[in-house]
């Protein structure tokens, strides 16, 4: 992409940073990286007529970047930025705190371009994320996904006493990261005005740390001017405003948005109204727009979707709404995609329950022990830590029983997000 000083609507709000021009992707790419942008914009039709909206609905599918999500835009922009400005260098390490898909991203960037990564990560983050990571060859630190932002333990805070110990390191820090929302200015933006012919009369997106919406709101308000911008938080975080909005402290199961502070990147004034979300229509509606839209995307794809149908109705035909979708099914094929996880987290829809009733006819006598489960792999509450470490990573577990090893009963769990994140802040030796 071609730098320049940008003289284009919007810019000046973003501030006095570095622009690029956007361009087509190549026939034939010189690395994957250029294969980060230019997404396809998709009409959801099915979904649309049966939640009753009047208005074209189209979303933009970020999981056709290189990496698998909308981070992957980020990932590849910061670690160019830091290159020209000096900051990253041959034989730098680069470390972020990140819910998965931007340690994607710069996983994918630094396998490219040869940099070490390690990537600090909260414990709910999926299995799968996390294996995508080590394919890239990025180091991974699991932190408790409980563990306030500003704690040690958390994995903001573990990234940060990791960048202090670590020479030639640096954190790109996505939160702050001037380059965040300017990337979706200069890029996503303008694909969306390029592909809609300069209409859009509705964006819907989830906000995390804030860079996607932002970004994308200042270019399409600047082109846009009677455009609605809607934000989606999870009940739990505190992004939205109102305050009085944010009445749920409790944990959300949702990845990739929402946070217990407000980052810099996320400019709230650009957003027109929020949307509250909950995990269950969240993972409904993801499970919907794969089986209804053959949209293979993610969780949070489907909170985007599920606010967007709630926000739209107010659209009368020949109005348009854009959804922004950020990762695909990928990273929660154990989640929920799993008809078990489903049910165990209580978010039972009704296809489930059709289902549910004809296994129970054809399996109504089944008992437990016809299983055949497998003995549990447990660990002694005197055994050393780095026992329980080896363990869980030989295994593939998060986590393990702990029995006494005066007589056999069950004492407790232990954790490999809170064991490594308790070794990395020097509170374990």
């Amino acid at each position: 992409m071609s730098q320049s000083t940008c003289n284009q609507k919007g810019c000046s709000q973003l501030g006095s940073h570095r622009h690029e021009e956007h361009l087509p992707e190549p026939a034939i790419l010189s690395t994957i990286l250029e294969h980060i942008g230019n997404t396809p914009l998709v009409r959801i039709d099915k979904i649309a007529k049966s939640e009753g909206l009047q208005c074209e609905l189209l979303v933009k599918c970020e999981f056709f970047n290189a990496g698998g999500s909308v981070k992957d835009r980020i990932g590849l922009r910061m670690v160019e930025e830091a290159e020209r400005d000096g900051r990253l260098k041959p034989g730098c390490t680069i470390i972020e705190p990140t819910s998965g898909n931007t340690g994607i991203g710069l996983a994918l960037a630094a396998a490219v371009k040869g940099y070490r990564t390690i990537i600090t990560l909260p414990e709910k983050m999926s299995q799968e994320k996390v294996d995508v990571l080590k394919a890239l060859g990025a180091e991974i630190v699991r932190t408790p996904t409980e563990a306030a932002w500003d704690a040690p333990e958390s994995h903001i805070g573990v990234a940060k006493r990791l960048n202090a110990e670590i020479p030639d390191s640096v954190i790109l820090d996505q939160y702050a990261n001037p380059y965040n929302p300017v990337t979706h200015f200069d890029h996503t933006a303008e694909e969306i005005l390029r592909a809609c012919d300069g209409r859009v009369d509705m964006l819907v997106a989830g906000a995390g740390t804030g860079g996607t919406i932002t970004g994308i709101a200042r270019k399409l308000k600047a082109h846009c001017p009677n455009i609605i911008i809607v934000g989606v938080d999870p009940h739990g975080s505190i992004l939205a405003e109102p305050e009085s909005l944010n009445t749920s402290t409790e944990g959300y199961q949702v990845e990739g948005i929402g946070y217990d502070f407000i980052p810099e990147a996320l400019e709230r004034a650009v957003i027109d109204r929020w949307v509250k979300s909950a995990d269950k229509e969240s993972f409904v509606m993801a499970r919907r727009l794969i089986r209804e839209e053959g949209i293979l995307c993610g969780g949070s794809s489907g909170t985007a979707v599920a606010a967007a149908v709630k926000a739209a109705k107010e659209l009368g035909p020949g109005k348009r709404c854009v959804v922004i979708l950020p990762d695909s099914v990928r990273n929660y094929m154990t989640k929920f995609l799993s008809d078990d996880w489903m049910k165990a987290k209580g978010f039972t829809d009704q296809a489930m329950v059709k289902e549910q009733e004809s296994k129970k006819l054809q399996w109504g006598g089944a008992k437990v022990a016809d299983l055949h489960l497998k003995a549990a792999v447990t660990i002694t509450d005197m055994s050393p830590a780095r026992e329980a470490i080896h363990l869980m990573e030989h295994n593939g577990f998060d986590q393990l029983p702990v029995v006494s090893a005066k007589n056999g009963r069950l004492v407790g769990l232990v954790t490999l997000g809170n064991l490594l994140s308790r070794i990395a802040s020097g509170r374990v030796g």
